[in-house]
C-alpha cells in the first residue's frame, strides 16, 4: 500500500506523536508499504531537505516568522492543498491518509483525501482541551480557544457543538477544544485512539464514527534485547528517571516539590524539554534538589539510561492517554510511578505504582514506599519484563493495517 501521514506535530519536535509516527513508519516500510509524512517544519538547509525526501519527509509550507510556542505551524490548509497537488500528484493514488494531529496540515490531509475520494483515517493522539488550558496564559484561554475553533470551523463543519459541563468541558475554553476535536474526528473514516479511556471520552461528547483502540507501540529496532530485574541495594540511591516533557501539563514542577519533600538518597536523570525547563533549573539548584537535565536526547540514550534505572516517572494528570515513556519504561522492564488512574490500562498493572493522589505530598509519599520496600521494585520490574513483547511496533502493526484494509473496501 502508499500510505500517507499528515500531521502538524512531528518535524522541529520531540515528543510521543513523533516516537508513535516513527514506529509505525518504520514498521510499515519493514512490510513492504510506502509512507510518505508531510509536516510542517522550521527552514532548513538544502542538505538536510534532501535527507528528509529520501526517506519521504516533506515539510508542508509553513510560516517563517509566527509560530506558537516551539511548534511550527503551517500555512492555510487551501494553500498546503495546492501546494500538495502541484508538487506530489501521485497522492492521488494513495491507498489511505492517514492524519496525526488536528492542525492546518491535518486539516489539508483531510480535506484533500475527501477530494481525491482517498480513505481517511484519523488517529487522536491526545487531550487538546488540556493542552491549550495548561500551555496558554490564564487571560487568554477563553481568546486563543475561540479563535482556534473559528479556524477550524472555516474548513470543516462543525455539526456538533460542545457546551461547557461538569465533566471535562468544565469551562469556556476546554468546550471550546472538545467541539473541535470531535468535529475533526467526524471528519474522517475511521478514528484510532490509543485507550480505551480516550475512546469513551470521544464517544461521550459526540464523535458518531466507530473508533478503533490500537496502541502505540516502541519501534523493535530500539527495544533491548535483554533487560534485567532492577534491584537496589541497602542505602544505594534511588535512581529515577523523567522521561516527559518539562512543561505545566506533564506536572514538572509538582514532581520537584515531591522530590524536595522525600529524605532519602536519589538521583534523577531528567529528559526533554518544555516551557519550564529554566524554571525547573533554577528550583532545583535553590533547593539542592539530585537532578541532573540532559535536554532532548536520543531515544536510545534514554532507553539504555531507563535499563539501568530503578523507577520511572509519570507525573501528568488528566492530560495523558497513553504516554509513551511508560511503554518505553514496559519494554525496558523499569517501575513506573504513576498517580492517574486511568493510566493503569497503559502496561501491566503490576508494574505500575499508583500513588494515593496527584499532588507532591501524594507523590512524596509513593516515593517513600517504594524506596522503603526493595523487593517492591523487584517484583513491578518482573512485571514488565513478563508483558515487554507487547508494547513492540509489531505487536500492534496488524490492528493498523486491519484498519487501512477495511476503509479501503
Amino acid at each position: 500500500m502508499k500510505i500517507a501521514f499528515f500531521t502538524d506535530a512531528y518535524l522541529d519536535l520531540n515528543g510521543g506523536i513523533v516516537s508513535s509516527m516513527n514506529a509505525q513508519k518504520h514498521a510499515l516500510e519493514e512490510l513492504g508499504h510506502t509512507v510518505y509524512i508531510f509536516s510542517t517544519g522550521f527552514h532548513r538547509p538544502e542538505r538536510e531537505l534532501a535527507a528528509l525526501m529520501n526517506d519521504y519527509i516533506y515539510i508542508v509550507p509553513s510560516c517563517k516568522l509566527f509560530f506558537l510556542g516551539i511548534a511550527p505551524i503551517s500555512r492555510r490548509p487551501r494553500v498546503i492543498e495546492k501546494w500538495l497537488m502541484k508538487n506530489f500528484p501521485e497522492l492521488k493514488e494513495f491507498d489511505v491518509f492517514h492524519i496525526h494531529y488536528e492542525g492546518g496540515c491535518s486539516i489539508a490531509g483531510i480535506r484533500l483525501g475527501r477530494k481525491l475520494k482517498i480513505p481517511v483515517v484519523q488517529t487522536m493522539h491526545g487531550r487538546e482541551d488540556m493542552g491549550e488550558t495548561s500551555i496558554i496564559p490564564f487571560g487568554l484561554r477563553s481568546f486563543v480557544a475561540f479563535h482556534l475553533n473559528w479556524f477550524h470551523s472555516w474548513y470543516m463543519p462543525h455539526e456538533t457543538k460542545v457546551k461547557k459541563d461538569k465533566y471535562l468541558a468544565t469551562n469556556y475554553a476546554r468546550a471550546k477544544m472538545w467541539t473541535l476535536m470531535v468535529n475533526h474526528a467526524n471528519a474522517a473514516d475511521a478514528v484510532i485512539t490509543p485507550s480505551k479511556h480516550f475512546k469513551e471520552k470521544l464517544t461521550h461528547y459526540g464523535v458518531t464514527r466507530d473508533i478503533d483502540v490500537v496502541s502505540n507501540g516502541i519501534d523493535d529496532d530500539l527495544v533491548p534485547a535483554r533487560v534485567s530485574a532492577r534491584r537496589i541495594m541497602a542505602n544505594e540511591p534511588l535512581k529515577i528517571v523523567w522521561n516527559s516533557r518539562f512543561s505545566p501539563e506533564k506536572r514538572a514542577m509538582k514532581f520537584l516539590e515531591a522530590l524536595k519533600m522525600v529524605d532519602f538518597p536519589y538521583v534523577m536523570e531528567a529528559f526533554g524539554s518544555g516551557t519550564d525547563i529554566i524554571l525547573g533549573k533554577n528550583y532545583v539548584k535553590l533547593n539542592r534538589l539530585k537532578v541532573n537535565f540532559h535536554g532532548d536526547t536520543k531515544r536510545e540514550e534514554i532507553l539504555k539510561t531507563m535499563k539501568e534505572s530503578h523507577l520511572g516517572v509519570l507525573a501528568s494528570y488528566g492530560f495523558d492517554n497513553q504516554p509513551m515513556t511508560m511503554l518505553e519504561a514496559e519494554v525496558t522492564g523499569l517501575p513506573i510511578l504513576i498517580c492517574d488512574p486511568d493510566m493503569l490500562e497503559v502496561t501491566t498493572k503490576n508494574g505500575v505504582y499508583l500513588a494515593d493522589g496527584p499532588e507532591p505530598k501524594d507523590l512524596a509519599k509513593a516515593l517513600t514506599d517504594i524506596y522503603n520496600d526493595p523487593e517492591k521494585i523487584v517484583r513491578m520490574s518482573v512485571a514488565m519484563i513478563k508483558d515487554r513483547n507487547q508494547a513492540k511496533q509489531s505487536h500492534q502493526i496488524k490492528k493498523l493495517l486491519s484498519i487501512y484494509e477495511r476503509v479501503k473496501k
